[in-house]
């Protein structure tokens, strides 16, 4: 991955965990010829994959609630379904009356309902317990009746700047969903599972990134609570990757300073603090991203002539960000629609940002990125993270929402990288699943879950997508010079899959299979074979 275009390499020798050798065989059995020998029998090998942006965290307590998830990624299909999952999780966990039942992966959007459920239909079935949908984007979740009561939302509740709190038809009444500014104190305060609980999920976590071939995942919204137990957890040695986590900016007056908690360039046990995460905006298929234009639907509570809202003022989040550049801490933005985009291209104007200085703000997800914008995000020394599994997954929903030139033009990534940015790709896992090759697939396909095909001007080649999934994400933490690339002198991280991405069809690329991920030398993750000769 070293370079614009692809090279191979016959031998690469591993010692002590980083590469020592990149070159021909006989070479290197004349020159380590007391190396052991690993033969690839014609599969290939890669940098590992690093995770350009995921939520390790919120994958741990995963395993203790309902898949909520529309197909392909579950089988939720309309409100019944979810009544029947809930209660199912109910009943074989003994969750009894008057504690949490919660989902995750709610989407209205992709259900036959095409609405939001509300507290009427959950308290349906469980109207003694405090029931929770933790919406696909992360921002925002349905809450039931006894859910409401806990979080103190009720008629007399105002709606917060930054927020939204539906309302039952005609009255103040909620109806259950929240999001935004109205779902991060529910998110900091939603129940937790015990320590000892954690420790026991984090090899289950861990092992979903090696099984899909990353050495490297990022935590991307991390709360102190969360920073505190993955310190334990690394401590413990329980973290076979590299986890880079990123502070919230909804904490700073608990994490600044904290004594057990430093922002540091070198990893320990496996986890490093890198950064500051500041959200600005929402989701675009939640409504909630913070767009110059109108939505063409409305807003996620019916709202009119509706452009969705900042978290924060600009004045607000200048000032924030001013502090946070200012500590010399690095910086990671969600903004999705181009709004929020240009509170922060203003942001950095007013610290005088310039790409010499290499301060490397990241932005997250940045999907409705104006042309203007691409140019100054080069000036400003911006690097931007996509997420192009949302043309499969939203794109169809974003063409309803802001009309064809819009919608299509998400994820602009080719336009970016002619502009000279380096750029990352994502999954914003658990949003849609870790897969690389699903990512590697939407990159150069850019086709939606009707087969849509959005701008095409955009689609990458699978050697520049691979890029995306390696060099790029290594660059925005100031890890070039140590992975993503198979080169002398950086970690010896690579995944083994079954087939070369680069010299296949691209339909097939999302079935490519990770054999086996390596890091610093050491085998992490290897898929058996069955009697029958096939992986499992």
């Amino acid at each position: 991955m070293e370079g614009q275009h692809p090279e191979y390499a016959e031998a690469i020798v591993e010692d002590l965990g980083k590469i020592v050798y990149v070159g021909t065989l006989d070479h290197a059995q004349t020159k380590f010829s007391a190396a052991r020998k690993i033969d690839l029998q014609g599969k290939t090998m890669l940098p590992g994959f690093i995770d350009a942006h995921s939520h390790f965290s919120i994958a741990l307590g995963l395993v203790n609630q309902a898949n909520l998830c529309s197909p392909p990624m579950g089988e939720i299909k309309n409100f019944n379904d979810i009544q029947k999952a809930l209660v199912a999780l109910k009943d074989a966990r003994n969750i009894p009356e008057g504690e949490w039942v919660i989902g995750w992966g709610y989407d209205p959007f992709q259900l036959e309902e095409n609405r939001d459920i509300t507290k009427v239909e959950l308290d349906e079935v469980l109207p003694n317990h405090k029931v929770m949908l933790v919406h696909i984007s992360n921002h925002g979740a349905v809450l039931n009746s006894k859910a409401l009561e806990w979080a103190n939302i009720n008629s007399d509740t105002a709606q917060p700047s930054g927020g939204v709190i539906a309302r039952m038809e005609g009255s103040m009444d909620p109806a259950g969903m929240i999001f935004e500014t109205a779902w991060l104190p529910v998110k900091a305060n939603k129940p937790k599972s015990n320590e000892a609980q954690l420790m026991k999920d984090i090899d289950n976590v861990v092992m979903q990134y090696a099984a899909n071939g990353y050495t490297h995942a990022q935590d991307g919204a991390t709360f102190t609570n969360e920073a505190l137990f993955l310190k334990n957890a690394a401590a413990e040695g329980k973290l076979k990757i590299d986890v880079a986590a990123l502070m919230i900016f909804a904490e700073m007056d608990q994490w600044m300073n904290h004594p057990d908690l430093n922002f540091t360039k070198a990893y320990k046990n496996g986890l490093k603090i890198q950064g500051v995460k500041i959200v600005q905006d929402g989701s675009p298929q939640g409504k909630t991203a913070y767009m110059t234009q109108p939505y063409l639907t409305g807003g996620p509570a019916g709202e009119t002539d509706w452009y969705g809202e900042p978290t924060l003022t600009r004045e607000q989040f200048t000032a924030l960000f001013t502090k946070v550049w200012n500590e010399g801490l690095q910086i990671f933005v969600h903004v999705n629609g181009d709004a929020a985009s240009d509170d922060l291209i203003h942001a950095l104007e007013t610290v005088g940002a310039t790409t010499e200085q290499d301060k490397r703000t990241v932005t997250i997800h940045t999907q409705f990125q104006r042309t203007d914008q691409i140019k100054k995000f080069a000036e400003l020394g911006i690097s931007p993270s996509y997420f192009t599994n949302h043309c499969f997954y939203w794109g169809d929903d974003h063409i309803r929402n802001q009309g064809e030139e819009r919608g299509k033009a998400i994820s602009p990534m080719k336009s970016a990288m002619e502009a000279g940015l380096i750029v990352s790709n994502h999954s914003d896992f658990n949003v849609t699943p870790l897969n690389p090759f699903f990512i590697l697939w939407t990159s150069m396909t850019r086709e939606t879950r009707s087969g849509v095909q959005l701008d095409q001007n955009e689609r990458l080649n699978a050697y520049e997508g691979l890029q995306a999934l390696t060099t790029g994400g290594a660059y925005q933490v100031f890890e070039e010079n140590r992975k993503g690339m198979i080169k002398v002198g950086l970690l010896a991280d690579f995944v083994i899959i079954d087939k070369n991405p680069l010299k296949i069809e691209t339909d097939l690329i999302k079935e490519i299979t990770v054999l086996e991920t390596i890091k610093e030398g050491q085998t992490i993750y290897k898929k058996t074979i069955d009697t029958n000769n096939s992986f499992k």
